[in-house]
Protein backbone atom coordinates (compact mmCIF):
# COMPACT_ATOMS: atom_id res chain seq x y z
CA UNK A 1 0.00 0.00 0.00
CA UNK A 2 2.95 2.27 0.30
CA UNK A 3 5.26 1.26 -2.12
CA UNK A 4 2.38 0.95 -4.66
CA UNK A 5 0.95 4.04 -3.89
CA UNK A 6 -0.20 6.82 -6.58
CA UNK A 7 -1.71 9.10 -3.23
CA UNK A 8 -1.31 12.60 -4.26
CA UNK A 9 0.65 11.79 -8.00
CA UNK A 10 -1.86 14.26 -9.28
CA UNK A 11 -2.93 15.86 -6.80
CA UNK A 12 -4.34 15.64 -3.54
CA UNK A 13 -7.87 16.45 -4.75
CA UNK A 14 -7.61 13.90 -7.70
CA UNK A 15 -10.40 11.10 -7.71
CA UNK A 16 -9.53 9.84 -11.40
CA UNK A 17 -6.17 7.70 -10.15
CA UNK A 18 -4.71 5.69 -12.82
CA UNK A 19 -7.42 7.01 -15.42
CA UNK A 20 -5.40 9.84 -15.41
CA UNK A 21 -2.72 8.50 -17.61
CA UNK A 22 -5.64 8.29 -20.60
CA UNK A 23 -4.66 11.71 -21.52
CA UNK A 24 -5.79 13.21 -24.91
CA UNK A 25 -2.58 12.19 -26.82
CA UNK A 26 -3.24 8.40 -25.79
CA UNK A 27 -6.90 8.51 -27.11
CA UNK A 28 -5.23 10.06 -30.37
CA UNK A 29 -2.97 7.15 -30.31
CA UNK A 30 -5.53 4.66 -29.26
CA UNK A 31 -8.14 5.49 -32.39
CA UNK A 32 -4.86 4.59 -34.83
CA UNK A 33 -5.33 1.45 -33.68
CA UNK A 34 -8.85 1.20 -35.79
CA UNK A 35 -8.20 -0.03 -39.06
CA UNK A 36 -10.95 -2.20 -39.65
CA UNK A 37 -13.99 -0.42 -38.30
CA UNK A 38 -15.41 -3.85 -36.41
CA UNK A 39 -16.44 -3.63 -32.95
CA UNK A 40 -17.14 -6.67 -30.68
CA UNK A 41 -18.59 -6.47 -27.14
CA UNK A 42 -16.96 -7.98 -24.16
CA UNK A 43 -19.88 -7.89 -21.93
CA UNK A 44 -21.53 -10.83 -20.89
CA UNK A 45 -25.36 -11.28 -21.97
CA UNK A 46 -27.45 -10.47 -19.00
CA UNK A 47 -27.97 -13.00 -16.38
CA UNK A 48 -31.67 -13.21 -15.32
CA UNK A 49 -31.38 -16.62 -13.54
CA UNK A 50 -29.97 -17.29 -10.05
CA UNK A 51 -26.91 -19.59 -10.17
CA UNK A 52 -24.40 -20.78 -7.02
CA UNK A 53 -22.19 -17.82 -8.62
CA UNK A 54 -25.04 -15.33 -9.13
CA UNK A 55 -27.26 -15.11 -6.03
CA UNK A 56 -28.46 -11.85 -7.27
CA UNK A 57 -29.70 -12.19 -11.01
CA UNK A 58 -30.74 -9.01 -12.93
CA UNK A 59 -34.61 -8.90 -12.62
CA UNK A 60 -36.51 -7.84 -15.54
CA UNK A 61 -39.88 -6.35 -15.47
CA UNK A 62 -42.00 -5.54 -18.62
CA UNK A 63 -44.25 -2.63 -17.59
CA UNK A 64 -45.98 -2.00 -20.36
CA UNK A 65 -46.71 -4.79 -22.75
CA UNK A 66 -46.98 -4.93 -26.72
CA UNK A 67 -49.21 -7.62 -26.52
CA UNK A 68 -53.00 -6.66 -26.75
CA UNK A 69 -51.67 -2.83 -26.53
CA UNK A 70 -54.74 -0.82 -27.83
CA UNK A 71 -53.46 1.89 -30.18
CA UNK A 72 -53.33 5.63 -29.01
CA UNK A 73 -53.76 8.89 -30.76
CA UNK A 74 -52.77 8.42 -33.96
CA UNK A 75 -51.99 4.17 -34.28
CA UNK A 76 -49.06 5.17 -31.74
CA UNK A 77 -47.74 2.70 -29.25
CA UNK A 78 -45.09 1.63 -26.63
CA UNK A 79 -43.19 -0.55 -24.36
CA UNK A 80 -41.59 -0.29 -21.25
CA UNK A 81 -39.37 -2.72 -18.65
CA UNK A 82 -37.43 -1.93 -15.64
CA UNK A 83 -34.16 -3.41 -14.45
CA UNK A 84 -32.91 -4.11 -11.23
CA UNK A 85 -28.99 -4.86 -10.95
CA UNK A 86 -26.86 -5.42 -8.20
CA UNK A 87 -24.03 -5.26 -10.38
CA UNK A 88 -21.13 -6.26 -7.66
CA UNK A 89 -19.71 -9.83 -7.30
CA UNK A 90 -19.05 -12.82 -10.12
CA UNK A 91 -21.28 -12.59 -13.01
CA UNK A 92 -22.44 -9.39 -14.30
CA UNK A 93 -20.07 -7.10 -16.67
CA UNK A 94 -19.45 -3.76 -13.90
CA UNK A 95 -16.96 -1.40 -13.52
CA UNK A 96 -15.67 -0.68 -9.69
CA UNK A 97 -14.90 2.80 -9.16
CA UNK A 98 -12.06 4.23 -6.68
CA UNK A 99 -14.69 4.02 -3.69
CA UNK A 100 -15.65 -0.07 -4.14
CA UNK A 101 -12.84 -0.97 -1.74
CA UNK A 102 -11.71 0.32 1.68
CA UNK A 103 -8.33 0.19 3.33
CA UNK A 104 -7.70 1.18 6.81
CA UNK A 105 -10.81 3.04 6.79
CA UNK A 106 -9.54 5.14 3.57
CA UNK A 107 -10.05 4.84 0.13
CA UNK A 108 -7.75 5.91 -3.12
CA UNK A 109 -6.26 9.43 -2.23
CA UNK A 110 -6.74 9.24 1.39
CA UNK A 111 -10.39 10.17 1.52
CA UNK A 112 -12.34 8.57 4.40
CA UNK A 113 -14.52 5.83 4.50
CA UNK A 114 -17.44 7.76 5.40
CA UNK A 115 -17.42 9.93 2.76
CA UNK A 116 -19.79 7.19 1.14
CA UNK A 117 -22.97 6.96 2.55
CA UNK A 118 -26.69 5.76 2.31
CA UNK A 119 -26.47 8.47 0.26
CA UNK A 120 -23.51 7.23 -2.43
CA UNK A 121 -20.39 8.26 -2.31
CA UNK A 122 -19.12 11.73 -1.60
CA UNK A 123 -16.10 11.16 -3.17
CA UNK A 124 -14.00 8.42 -6.07
CA UNK A 125 -17.64 7.67 -7.11
CA UNK A 126 -18.51 6.42 -10.59
CA UNK A 127 -19.58 10.02 -11.86
CA UNK A 128 -15.73 10.58 -12.12
CA UNK A 129 -16.00 8.54 -15.47
CA UNK A 130 -18.90 9.86 -17.11
CA UNK A 131 -16.95 11.09 -19.84
CA UNK A 132 -16.27 7.43 -20.77
CA UNK A 133 -13.23 5.03 -21.20
CA UNK A 134 -11.25 5.51 -24.95
CA UNK A 135 -7.69 3.49 -25.16
CA UNK A 136 -5.46 1.08 -26.09
CA UNK A 137 -6.45 -2.19 -25.28
CA UNK A 138 -4.30 -5.35 -24.59
CA UNK A 139 -5.42 -8.69 -24.61
CA UNK A 140 -3.47 -10.91 -22.15
CA UNK A 141 -4.82 -14.32 -23.25
CA UNK A 142 -3.31 -16.87 -20.82
CA UNK A 143 -5.14 -19.60 -21.11
CA UNK A 144 -3.74 -19.20 -25.18
CA UNK A 145 -0.56 -18.97 -23.13
CA UNK A 146 -0.83 -22.07 -21.47
CA UNK A 147 -2.49 -23.78 -24.96
CA UNK A 148 -5.88 -24.60 -23.15
CA UNK A 149 -9.00 -23.63 -23.31
CA UNK A 150 -9.43 -22.66 -19.96
CA UNK A 151 -7.42 -22.15 -16.81
CA UNK A 152 -8.42 -23.97 -13.56
CA UNK A 153 -10.39 -21.91 -10.59
CA UNK A 154 -7.20 -21.39 -8.29
CA UNK A 155 -4.57 -21.32 -10.75
CA UNK A 156 -2.65 -18.30 -10.34
CA UNK A 157 -1.15 -16.06 -12.82
CA UNK A 158 2.95 -14.99 -12.24
CA UNK A 159 4.72 -11.59 -13.87
CA UNK A 160 6.88 -13.99 -15.93
CA UNK A 161 3.44 -15.00 -17.54
CA UNK A 162 2.85 -11.61 -18.31
CA UNK A 163 6.10 -11.26 -19.94
CA UNK A 164 5.95 -14.44 -21.72
CA UNK A 165 2.29 -13.76 -23.49
CA UNK A 166 3.89 -10.62 -24.73
CA UNK A 167 6.72 -12.00 -25.84
CA UNK A 168 4.60 -14.86 -27.98
CA UNK A 169 2.02 -12.15 -28.59
CA UNK A 170 4.41 -9.45 -29.90
CA UNK A 171 2.61 -6.87 -27.94
CA UNK A 172 3.48 -4.86 -24.85
CA UNK A 173 1.87 -3.15 -21.94
CA UNK A 174 2.12 0.59 -22.15
CA UNK A 175 1.22 4.08 -19.79
CA UNK A 176 -2.37 4.50 -20.08
CA UNK A 177 -3.52 1.11 -21.19
CA UNK A 178 -6.29 -1.38 -20.10
CA UNK A 179 -4.91 -4.44 -19.13
CA UNK A 180 -7.50 -7.26 -19.80
CA UNK A 181 -6.50 -10.72 -18.58
CA UNK A 182 -8.79 -13.66 -20.00
CA UNK A 183 -8.45 -16.76 -18.22
CA UNK A 184 -11.16 -18.99 -20.35
CA UNK A 185 -13.15 -18.65 -17.13
CA UNK A 186 -16.62 -18.09 -19.15
CA UNK A 187 -15.79 -21.15 -21.83
CA UNK A 188 -15.10 -23.62 -18.57
CA UNK A 189 -18.83 -21.83 -17.11
CA UNK A 190 -20.30 -22.83 -20.23
CA UNK A 191 -18.93 -25.93 -20.38
CA UNK A 192 -19.09 -27.24 -17.15
CA UNK A 193 -21.99 -25.16 -15.85
CA UNK A 194 -21.87 -22.82 -12.57
CA UNK A 195 -19.78 -23.40 -9.50
CA UNK A 196 -19.11 -21.67 -5.94
CA UNK A 197 -16.59 -19.15 -6.01
CA UNK A 198 -15.92 -18.94 -2.83
CA UNK A 199 -15.35 -23.08 -2.11
CA UNK A 200 -13.69 -23.56 -5.83
CA UNK A 201 -12.24 -20.32 -6.26
CA UNK A 202 -11.06 -18.44 -9.52
CA UNK A 203 -7.98 -18.26 -11.62
CA UNK A 204 -6.62 -14.86 -11.69
CA UNK A 205 -3.57 -12.74 -10.81
CA UNK A 206 -1.26 -13.50 -8.11
CA UNK A 207 -0.96 -10.33 -6.09
CA UNK A 208 3.02 -10.44 -7.03
CA UNK A 209 1.58 -8.92 -9.98
CA UNK A 210 0.59 -5.57 -8.49
CA UNK A 211 3.86 -4.45 -8.86
CA UNK A 212 4.35 -5.15 -12.20
CA UNK A 213 1.10 -3.11 -12.80
CA UNK A 214 2.32 0.08 -11.33
CA UNK A 215 5.31 -0.42 -13.22
CA UNK A 216 3.70 -0.33 -16.20
CA UNK A 217 1.48 2.71 -15.46
CA UNK A 218 -1.81 0.78 -15.98
CA UNK A 219 -4.44 2.76 -16.36
CA UNK A 220 -7.39 0.36 -15.80
CA UNK A 221 -7.62 -3.37 -15.01
CA UNK A 222 -9.67 -5.95 -16.33
CA UNK A 223 -10.74 -9.60 -17.01
CA UNK A 224 -13.12 -12.44 -17.35
CA UNK A 225 -13.44 -13.26 -13.43
CA UNK A 226 -12.64 -10.99 -10.44
CA UNK A 227 -8.52 -10.25 -11.34
CA UNK A 228 -7.42 -11.84 -8.06
CA UNK A 229 -6.55 -15.62 -8.04
CA UNK A 230 -8.69 -17.30 -5.53
CA UNK A 231 -8.15 -18.44 -3.33
CA UNK A 232 -4.92 -15.64 -2.51
CA UNK A 233 -2.82 -17.36 -0.97
CA UNK A 234 -2.64 -13.66 0.80
CA UNK A 235 -3.49 -14.79 4.72
CA UNK A 236 -6.42 -12.75 5.65
CA UNK A 237 -6.59 -11.31 2.38
CA UNK A 238 -8.92 -12.22 0.05
CA UNK A 239 -8.63 -9.92 -2.92
CA UNK A 240 -5.25 -7.97 -2.66
CA UNK A 241 -5.19 -7.16 -6.49
CA UNK A 242 -8.12 -5.79 -5.51
CA UNK A 243 -7.39 -4.29 -2.75
CA UNK A 244 -3.69 -2.65 -4.41
CA UNK A 245 -5.11 -2.12 -7.65
CA UNK A 246 -7.99 0.68 -6.34
CA UNK A 247 -7.15 2.08 -2.58
CA UNK A 248 -3.41 1.92 -3.63
CA UNK A 249 -2.89 2.68 -7.54
CA UNK A 250 -6.53 4.30 -7.97
CA UNK A 251 -6.99 1.97 -10.74
CA UNK A 252 -10.48 1.17 -11.34
CA UNK A 253 -11.27 -2.84 -12.66
CA UNK A 254 -13.55 -4.04 -15.37
CA UNK A 255 -14.91 -7.13 -13.77
CA UNK A 256 -16.60 -10.42 -15.30
CA UNK A 257 -16.07 -9.36 -19.07
CA UNK A 258 -16.70 -12.25 -21.56
CA UNK A 259 -13.68 -12.59 -23.47
CA UNK A 260 -14.45 -15.59 -25.78
CA UNK A 261 -15.30 -13.55 -28.51
CA UNK A 262 -12.96 -10.90 -28.29
CA UNK A 263 -10.21 -13.56 -28.25
CA UNK A 264 -10.95 -15.54 -31.11
CA UNK A 265 -11.35 -12.46 -33.08
CA UNK A 266 -7.72 -11.52 -31.99
CA UNK A 267 -6.53 -14.64 -32.69
CA UNK A 268 -7.55 -14.62 -36.06
CA UNK A 269 -5.95 -11.52 -36.91
CA UNK A 270 -3.07 -12.11 -34.72
CA UNK A 271 -3.65 -9.04 -32.91
CA UNK A 272 -3.88 -8.81 -29.62
CA UNK A 273 -4.31 -4.64 -29.29
CA UNK A 274 -7.24 -3.11 -29.99
CA UNK A 275 -9.45 0.53 -29.36
CA UNK A 276 -10.93 0.12 -26.00
CA UNK A 277 -14.47 2.06 -25.31
CA UNK A 278 -16.53 1.76 -22.23
CA UNK A 279 -19.23 4.31 -21.13
CA UNK A 280 -20.52 3.46 -17.02
CA UNK A 281 -24.01 4.83 -16.37
CA UNK A 282 -23.87 8.64 -15.16
CA UNK A 283 -24.81 7.93 -11.23
CA UNK A 284 -23.99 10.45 -9.06
CA UNK A 285 -22.81 8.13 -5.43
CA UNK A 286 -22.71 5.22 -7.07
CA UNK A 287 -19.47 2.56 -6.21
CA UNK A 288 -19.85 1.17 -9.49
CA UNK A 289 -21.90 0.82 -13.10
CA UNK A 290 -22.87 -2.51 -15.78
CA UNK A 291 -20.76 -1.98 -18.10
CA UNK A 292 -19.98 -2.70 -21.75
CA UNK A 293 -16.87 -2.23 -22.82
CA UNK A 294 -16.28 -2.53 -26.87
CA UNK A 295 -13.15 -3.80 -28.65
CA UNK A 296 -12.65 -2.19 -31.93
CA UNK A 297 -10.19 -3.24 -34.44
Amino acid sequence: MSQLSNWNRWGADDQMGAVNLITPAKRKQALQLVREGASFSMARNAETKEAVDNPAPIVRKTTRVGRGQQPGSGGIGGTSDTFFISYHGYVHTHMDTLCHFLYDGKMYNGYSQDEVTEEGAGKNSIINFKNGIITRGVLMDMARYKGVDYLEPGTPIYPEDLEGWEKKAGVKVRAGDVMIVRTGRWARRDAKGPWSIQQVGLAGLHMSCAKWLHARDVAILGGDGAQDVLPSGVEGISQPIHALCIVGMGMPIFDNCDLELVGRECEKRGRWEFLVTASPAAVPGGTGSVLNPIATF
